[in-house]
C-alpha cells in the first residue's frame, strides 16, 4: 500500500528548488493525493525557471513512479505563488485573494500563460452556479462555430458533472497515440471532444479533491492530440473555485463567455464570474442569457418564468458585451437529451439562429487576436 509518507521519503531524497532543501520537506511541495495506484502532488515555481526546473520535475515524477505498487504519477509545476526562500515556514502556497481583498498585484497579473500547442484561441464557458445550461450552451456555440468553418475542439472540465458524453451521444475511450503518451480526442459533428466522462463510468462518483481535479484538467488541455483549431471551448465547471482559477491563471485564455438565467439569484453568480475573471485578466467576450423566456409548443406563447433581460441589463451594467438570449424550448431540450444538439438536428430553426448569431459576434471578436504561443511539455502517464 502506498502512503504519504513513503513517498515523502522518496522525495527528500533530492534537493527542492532552492537547491538546498529537501523536496519532501520544501514549501514548494503542494499536497501529496494518493488515489489507489496513482499518486499527484505539484511543485509550485518562479515562472522564470520553468524551463531550469523542468529536471527536478522529471526526477521527482521518476522516483515515485519507481516505488512499489504506483501505476502512475502526476507531477506539475505550478507558479500561482512564488515558492518561500530557503528557511521560511510556508506550509503552501497562499491561495487567491477572497472578494474582501486586494485586487492581485502586478506580480499575479504577470505571471506567464501557456497556450495549448496548434490551438489559435481558448475560450471558456462559464457561470457562477450550476443549472443554469451552460454546457448545452457550449456544446451548441461550439458546433455553430464549426458551421462557419472554423477548426474547433470541445474539452469538457466539468470534472465532478461531465454533460459531453450525453449532449453529444459519445461514448468508448480516447486512444493512447502509440509511443507519444498522449490521447486522441473523440471526433463527431467536425468537433474534436474530450471529456472525464469518456475515461470514467458513467455511474462513477468523483470524489476528488482539488489537486487531483487541477491535474486531470490540466491534463485533459495539454495531454491531448488537439491539431490545429481556430478555436477551443472549454465547458468550465460551475462556480469560481479551485477549477476555475487554475484554469484562468495557468491557461492564456483568450477570453471567456459568462451563461446565466435571467432571474436575479442566478445573476448574482454571473456577477461574481465576472469578477474573478477580471481579477485574473481574462477578457470577458460575452454574456448569454439562457432558458431567456420558455416557448409553448402547443399555442407558440411566451412565458418569462424566471423573468426577461436580466443578463441582458446586467451586462449593460458591467460593461461587456452581450451575446444573446438563449429562449427555453421543447425542441431544444429534447435535442440535448437525445444526444443530437438543436444545432446539428434543426440548423435552420430558431434556437439554431440564436447559437449561429452568438458564434459570429464571437468569430468577429476574436478573429483579430493575435496567436498564443505553445505551451511547455508536460508529461503525465
Amino acid at each position: 500500500m502506498i502512503t504519504r509518507d513513503a513517498v515523502i521519503a522518496r522525495l527528500n531524497t533530492i534537493a527542492g528548488p532552492d537547491g538546498a532543501t529537501p523536496l519532501g520537506r520544501s514549501p514548494a511541495l503542494s499536497e501529496v493525493v494518493i488515489a489507489g495506484a496513482k499518486v499527484y502532488f505539484s511543485i509550485a515555481i518562479d515562472p522564470a525557471r520553468s524551463q531550469e526546473l523542468e529536471p527536478l520535475r522529471n526526477r521527482a515524477e521518476g522516483l515515485v513512479r519507481e516505488m512499489p505498487g504506483v501505476d502512475s504519477v502526476i507531477v506539475t509545476l505550478t507558479a500561482e505563488a512564488a515558492p518561500a526562500s530557503s528557511g521560511a515556514a510556508r506550509a503552501s502556497a497562499r491561495p487567491a485573494a477572497s472578494a474582501g481583498e486586494r485586487p492581485l498585484g502586478p506580480k499575479a497579473a504577470s505571471q506567464t500563460k501557456a497556450g495549448v500547442p496548434g490551438v489559435t484561441h481558448i475560450v471558456a464557458v462559464a457561470s457562477g452556479k450550476g443549472g443554469v445550461g451552460k454546457s448545452t450552451v457550449a456544446c451548441n456555440l461550439a458546433l455553430a462555430l464549426a458551421k462557419q468553418g472554423l477548426r474547433v475542439g470541445l474539452l469538457d472540465a466539468d470534472i465532478y458533472g461531465p454533460s459531453m458524453p450525453k449532449l453529444l451521444a459519445l461514448s468508448g475511450k480516447p486512444e493512447v497515440i502509440p509511443g507519444r503518451r498522449i490521447l486522441r480526442p473523440l471526433v463527431v459533428h467536425g468537433l474534436k471532444v474530450m471529456s472525464i466522462g469518456f475515461l470514467v463510468d458513467e455511474q462513477a462518483a468523483m470524489i476528488w479533491r482539488g489537486p487531483m481535479v487541477m491535474s486531470a484538467i490540466q491534463q485533459m488541455l495539454r495531454e491531448v492530440e488537439w491539431g490545429e483549431l481556430d478555436i477551443l471551448i472549454v465547458d468550465m465547471p460551475p462556480g469560481t473555485g479551485d477549477a476555475q482559477l487554475t484554469m484562468a491563471q495557468n491557461a492564456a485564455l483568450a477570453g471567456a463567455v459568462i451563461v446565466s438565467t435571467p432571474q436575479d439569484l442566478a445573476l448574482i453568480d454571473a456577477r461574481r464570474g465576472v469578477a474573478m475573471f477580471r481579477r485574473v485578466e481574462v477578457p470577458i467576450l460575452g454574456v448569454v442569457e439562457n432558458m431567456s423566456s420558455f416557448i409553448c409548443p402547443h399555442c407558440g406563447g411566451r412565458s418569462d418564468i424566471f423573468g426577461h433581460g436580466g443578463a441582458r441589463d446586467e451586462a449593460r451594467a458591467m460593461d461587456v458585451p452581450f451575446l444573446g438570449e438563449v429562449p427555453l424550448t421543447m425542441a431544444l431540450r429534447e435535442a440535448s437529451d437525445q444526444g443530437e444538439p438543436i444545432v446539428v438536428r434543426d440548423p435552420h430553426g430558431p434556437e439554431a439562429s440564436v447559437f449561429m448569431d452568438m458564434a459570429a459576434q464571437l468569430a468577429g471578436v476574436l478573429g483579430g487576436a493575435p496567436r498564443l504561443r505553445a505551451a511547455p511539455r508536460i508529461v503525465i502517464e
